[in-house]
C-alpha cells in the first residue's frame, strides 16, 4: 500500500508544519520581562478577538429579535401598546384633545349661532367673534398655567377662592347682579360682556381643595374623618349656597361632583362617602320638588312629544336634530333646527346641532376627544407621587368629565336638562376661560412627571450636541 503510506506521511508533515506556521502568523505574547504569557491568557485574548468577528455562515439579521406570533396585527398591537406607555402620551393627549375640542367648538358656535344673531339684529358673526376673543384669552391662560410651577399653582388657590366668593356675593347685590334665563348668576362688565363668577368657583374649589387635602396628608391627618370633612365640606356648601341663591342648579351639580371627586381621591371611607352623598341627594330632591320648573325638566326625560304647552319642546327638538343627522350629517351650516326650532342651539344644545350637521361621525369624534382628555387626566393623577398634583388633576378631570356627561346626557334625553354648557365646546366666555386654565393645569402636571421631563429635555435642539461635547472633554489628554 505505497499510496496510503505516502498519504499518511504527507498528513504527518502537514500536522508538524501547522504549529510553525501558527507561530509565524500569530507570534506569542510576551510579558514585561520578555517571557511568554501563560496559555490561559493567550486563549482568553484569542477568544475575545474571535468574539468580535461574527461566525461564518450566519446572516447579519440572524441575531435580530423574532417577530411576535400572530403576524402583523400582533406586531401593530405591540407597537401601539409601547407608544401608549410612553412618558409623553398623557401630555400629547391633553394638549391635542383640548385644542381640538376648542377649535371644533369655534366652528360649531359659528354655524349654530348665525341665525340666532340675525334674529337679534346682530351680524352673523356676533357670537363667533366673542367666542373667538375668549378662546384667544383662554389660550394665553392655558399657556401660562402650563408653564407655571406646581408651587405657584398652590399659592394661587387661596386668592382665587377669596376672589370667587367675593364676586359670587356681589352677584346678589341689587343693581349689580344680572338675571339670565331665570338664573341670577351674572355680573355686567359693560358693553356686550358679562361674567359668571360661579364658573370660576369650580376652579377655585379644585385648587383650594387639592392644596388643603395635600397639606393634611403630609401631616397624616386624613385618617380622621373630622379633618377630612372640615373645612372642605363647609366651604363647598358655602359656594353651593351662593350658587343656589341665583337658582343655577346645573352649576351646583358640577360643584357637588368636584367635592365628591376630591373626597374619593382622599380615601374617604364608604360610610362617610355614602353619608355625604345621601345628604346631597336629599337636598337636591327638596330643591327639585319645590320648583315647578325643575320638576318639568325632570318630566321631560325621554320625551318624544313636546307635551302640553310645549314644556318639553327643547328636549324633543334636540332629539329631532340628532335623528335627522344620519351617519355623516346634513353638512356644515345646513341645520334646520337652528332656524328658530331649537332654543339655545349654540350653548346648551350645541351637541344636537353637531349631530345634525356632522352626523354620528361628528358626535362620536367629540365623545372620543372627551374620552381621551378624561383618560389622560386619570393617568396623570394615578402616576404622580405629589398629593397636590393627584388631587388637582383628579378634580379637574371630574369637573370636565361630569359636565360633559350631564350636557350630552340631557341632549340625548337620558338626563334632565340642567343648563350646563359642554366644556370647551359651547358658547360662553365665562365657562371657556377657567376650563382652558384647568386644561393648562393638566398639561403642567403631565410635564412635571420626571420621565416626561427627561423626554422633553432630550427633544430640545442642541441637547445631544452639548452632551457629546461634554463627553469629549472627559477623554484623557493623550487619547486621539
Amino acid at each position: 500500500m505505497p499510496a496510503e503510506e505516502s498519504s499518511a506521511a504527507r498528513r504527518g508533515d502537514r500536522s508538524r508544519a501547522t504549529p510553525a506556521i501558527s507561530r509565524v502568523l500569530h507570534p506569542p505574547l510576551l510579558a514585561a520581562g520578555g517571557a511568554p504569557l501563560t496559555a490561559g491568557l493567550t486563549l482568553r485574548v484569542r477568544s475575545a478577538a474571535g468574539a468580535r468577528r461574527p461566525p461564518a455562515g450566519r446572516s447579519r439579521t440572524s441575531g435580530s429579535p423574532r417577530s411576535p406570533r400572530g403576524g402583523g396585527a400582533r406586531r401593530l398591537y405591540e407597537q401601539a401598546r409601547r407608544a401608549w406607555d410612553r412618558p409623553l402620551t398623557a401630555y400629547y393627549l391633553i394638549l391635542g384633545a383640548g385644542l381640538l375640542i376648542t377649535v371644533l367648538g369655534l366652528v360649531m358656535v359659528y354655524s349654530a349661532s348665525m341665525i340666532k344673531a340675525l334674529e337679534l339684529d346682530k351680524p352673523g358673526t356676533y357670537f363667533f367673534r366673542k367666542q373667538f376673543l375668549a378662546a384667544v384669552i383662554g389660550a394665553g391662560l392655558m399657556a401660562a398655567a402650563a408653564r407655571m410651577p406646581v408651587k405657584l399653582h398652590r399659592a394661587l388657590s387661596y386668592p382665587l377662592l377669596m376672589g370667587a366668593v367675593f364676586l359670587m356675593v356681589l352677584v346678589q347685590v341689587p343693581g349689580i347682579g344680572m338675571s339670565v334665563n331665570g338664573n341670577r348668576n351674572w355680573l355686567y362688565l359693560g358693553g356686550p360682556f358679562q361674567l359668571q363668577p360661579s364658573e370660576f368657583g369650580k376652579l377655585a374649589l379644585v385648587l383650594w381643595g387639592a392644596d388643603l387635602l395635600a397639606r393634611k396628608q403630609d401631616k397624616r391627618l386624613l385618617t380622621q374623618w373630622k379633618h377630612m370633612l372640615v373645612p372642605l365640606v363647609p366651604v363647598a356648601f358655602m359656594l353651593l349656597g351662593l350658587i343656589m341663591l341665583g337658582g343655577d342648579m346645573g352649576t351646583a351639580i358640577i360643584l357637588t361632583a368636584i367635592l365628591f371627586g376630591l373626597l374619593w381621591l382622599a380615601g374617604a371611607p364608604t360610610r362617610l362617602f355614602a353619608g355625604v352623598l345621601a345628604s346631597a341627594g336629599l337636598i337636591a330632591f327638596l330643591l327639585i320638588k319645590t320648583s315647578p320648573n325643575r320638576m318639568s325638566r325632570l318630566d321631560c326625560m325621554g320625551a318624544s312629544e313636546p307635551g302640553p304647552g310645549g314644556s318639553c319642546w327643547q328636549a324633543v327638538h334636540g332629539i329631532y336634530a340628532l335623528a335627522s343627522g344620519g351617519w355623516f350629517g346634513s353638512g356644515l351650516g345646513a341645520s334646520v333646527e337652528k332656524w328658530g326650532q331649537l332654543p339655545e342651539p349654540h350653548t346648551d344644545f350645541i351637541f344636537a346641532i353637531t349631530g345634525e350637521e356632522l352626523g354620528l361621525a361628528g358626535t362620536l369624534s367629540v365623545l372620543a376627544l372627551f374620552a381621551a382628555l378624561g383618560y389622560a387626566g386619570i393617568r396623570v393623577a394615578g402616576r404622580t407621587e405629589d398629593p397636590f398634583v393627584r388631587y388637582a388633576a383628579g378634580g379637574v378631570t371630574t369637573w370636565i368629565t361630569a359636565q360633559a356627561v350631564i350636557n350630552i346626557g340631557a341632549v340625548l334625553g337620558l338626563l334632565p336638562i340642567a343648563g350646563v354648557p359642554l366644556p370647551l365646546f359651547s358658547y360662553g366666555g365665562s365657562a371657556l376661560l377657567p376650563t382652558m386654565f384647568a386644561v393648562g393645569l393638566l398639561i403642567a402636571f403631565a410635564r412635571a412627571d420626571p420621565a416626561a421631563k427627561a423626554a422633553l429635555a432630550m427633544r430640545r435642539p442642541g441637547v445631544r450636541w452639548k452632551t457629546m461635547r461634554r463627553r469629549v472633554k472627559k477623554r484623557p489628554s493623550g487619547e486621539r
